[in-house]
Order: structure tokens, then sequence, then C-alpha cells
């Protein structure tokens, strides 16, 4: 049986925690635009940046820890959800250009270079934000509901699963990088210029950006914890701990499955939609199998299973991947795998399983 860190989700310290937390987020965008660029307080725009992108990528992680952590499915292609969700919003912001493109064409630059005449058919309805928002959810929604249908009936399990996930990610981004599929191919998108007819270079428009993905930051972890708090969240630990068990007392664990994976898939949808304009670019490299293993170490050293813990490991890994490729660019590869191994030898609990040890070493004195 799994031996998981089972948080009190959460305890007092830690809502003060999320609360104070929460507000030092939010007051970096408005430290931002009230402080002139020589001021003591004033906050980068490449920093706000720099941690809206963590956000997007913690949402991303805590996505993985709802399907790992807590119904055992360890995902290694959570990297896909995340490029489609970003490429649905793409599409929208690629439209919003108009004709100020180098081309000056109502086609975007890349298909008027590819000698494209007309928007393909799945681009259909993308000037409107409303429809690309919904093409956010439904996209990877439905590709894992049809992908996760197949692989539950058949009772794929365990690194089976994770192999055929992985592959799932690495055949997408092999898709995504021909020319004739109508996503830019190696380039993808970039060059945006407005967001709701905001220029989405202002400080201003980013500032919002950045709120927004701190919003749904707090939004999905409180969704997340109301489901493991609940009665299906205690269904999800049996399927994890033992499926067989549950099915013998009257549980079909295909549709929980099913319903957890595709809630998963949709949150790092959202998380890759928010991604997108801040970063101002998404390529099928954000499919590459790299990353969705990436995910998987952002939970492993926060503490999956934990809710908070892939929250924090993706805030540090990420940290730390700032500053190692900084400081040492073709060496960053070698740390990540490091500091895996260490963290599967020495902290099996992640960073949160880690204070909580220390914890009771100072209450046993």
């Amino acid at each position: 049986m799994t031996t998981i860190l089972k948080p009190s989700l959460f305890s007092r310290p830690a809502w003060i925690g999320i609360v104070f937390c929460a507000i030092v987020l939010a007051l970096l965008p408005i430290m931002n635009l009230c402080f002139p660029a020589d001021h003591a307080l004033h906050i980068s725009s490449y920093t706000i940046a720099l941690v809206g992108k963590f956000m997007c990528y913690a949402m991303a992680a805590l996505a993985l820890d709802l399907v790992w952590g807590y119904t055992g499915i360890l995902s290694l292609g959570h990297g896909v959800f995340f490029a489609l969700g970003g490429y649905a919003h793409g599409m929208y912001l690629m439209r919003s250009i108009g004709r100020d493109g180098v081309y000056q064409s109502n086609l975007p630059d890349f298909m008027v270079f590819l000698n494209w005449k007309e928007y393909p058919w799945y681009w259909w309805m993308t000037e409107h934000f409303w429809f690309a928002m919904l093409l956010v959810v439904l996209v990877p929604g439905l590709l894992a509901f049809i992908f996760g249908y197949f692989a539950f009936r058949s009772r794929i399990k365990g690194v089976y699963f994770s192999i055929i996930t992985q592959a799932m990610t690495f055949a997408f981004m092999l898709l995504f990088f021909r020319n004739d599929t109508g996503f830019g191919g190696n380039n993808g998108f970039t060059d945006f210029k407005r967001i709701l007819g905001f220029t989405i270079t202002a400080p201003s428009t980013k500032a919002v950006l950045y709120l927004v993905t701190l919003a749904f930051l707090l939004a999905a972890l409180f969704v997340c914890r109301a489901i493991v708090t609940s009665k299906l969240g205690r269904v999800l630990q049996g399927v994890r701990d033992s499926e067989s068990r549950l099915m013998f007392i009257g549980y079909n664990p295909l549709w929980f499955k099913l319903f957890v994976w595709t809630l998963s898939a949709v949150v790092c949808g959202i998380a890759g939609a928010l991604y997108v304009p801040q970063v101002g670019i998404i390529n099928p490299s954000e499919m590459s199998p790299a990353n969705s293993i990436e995910m998987v170490i952002w939970a492993a050293v926060g503490g999956r299973g934990s809710l908070l813990g892939p929250i924090i490991g993706a805030f540090t890994v990420n940290g730390l991947k700032s500053w190692f490729t900084a400081a040492f660019p073709d060496l960053w590869l070698y740390a990540l795998g490091l500091i895996f191994i260490l963290v599967t030898l020495f902290m099996p609990q992640g960073i949160l399983g880690l204070v909580k040890k220390f914890k009771k070493q100072e209450a046993a004195t």
C-alpha cells in the first residue's frame, strides 16, 4: 500500500501561510505600477512575468497532484494538455493581431509565409474570446476523456499507463512541428499584439493577467481541496491504495478515474492558456516529454498528495532553474536529475514531509 504524506488540509498555520502568500503575490504588480523604476519598493516587469509564469506552472503541478498524489495515476503526458490550452488561447491572440503583422494581411504571418490562402476550418470562430476560452476547456478535456476512457476501460495502469501518456505527448509534439497543420510549425505562435482590445505588452495589461492567474491558482487549490476532502476524494484514495478492494465492495473505478483525469487535464489546459499571453509565445516544445517529466519532479519535490506541496515544488524548482540556467546553462538537466534522485532517496515525502518531520522532532523534545 502506498505510504504518502497526509496533510491536515489545511492546518491553521497553513491557512495563515496561504493568505499571507496570496497577499504578497497580489501586491507585486501593484508595486510594479505604483513605484518608479529607481524606487526601493519597485518590482521589475521581468519579475512580474517570471512569477506569473511560475503560478501557471504551479497550477499544472496541482492538476498533476490530483491524479498522481491522490489517485495513484502517474501521468508523463500532462505537457500536451498544458500546450493545447495554450494553443487554443494563442489562436485568438493571433487573430487579434489583425493587419498589424509583417505582411499586413488578415492571416497570421506564418500562414502568409507558407502560402495559406484562408484559415483552416478548425480556426473557425477563434476570433471570439469567449469561443477560444471554450476551446481552452473543451480541447484538453475531450482529449483526456477519450484517451482515459479507452486506457482505463482496458485497465492499463502503472508504468504502462505512464509510457503511453508519454507516447501521446510525443506524438502531438511531432504533429505540431509540421508546417502543414496550421499551427506555426516549429515557431508556433508569437508576436501577440492585443488581448480583448488592450495592448498585451502594457504594464497594466500584464498586471491584470498576473492577478487573473493568481485568482485561478487559488480557485484551483480550493476546488481540489473540496474534492479530496469529500467522499469522492476518499474513493479516489481508495483507487490509489487498493483498486481491486474498491471493486470488491461494489465501486466501478473507471468513472472516478475518468472524472479526475479529465478535470486534471482541464486545469492544466487553463494553466497553459494563462501562460501564453504572459510569456508571449507557444510552440511545440511545450509538448516535449521532458516538460511533462518536469511537472512530476515539481510534485515530488514539494510533496505529492498534499496539494500545497506541488505548488511549493513548482516555485522552488523553477526558481532554481532560472538561476541555474543563467549561471550554468549547460548543467541544468544534470542538476534536475540530481535533485530528483536526492529527493527520492532522502525526502520521499518532499519539502512538506521534511517540514512535518522537523515539527514532530520539535514536539518530541
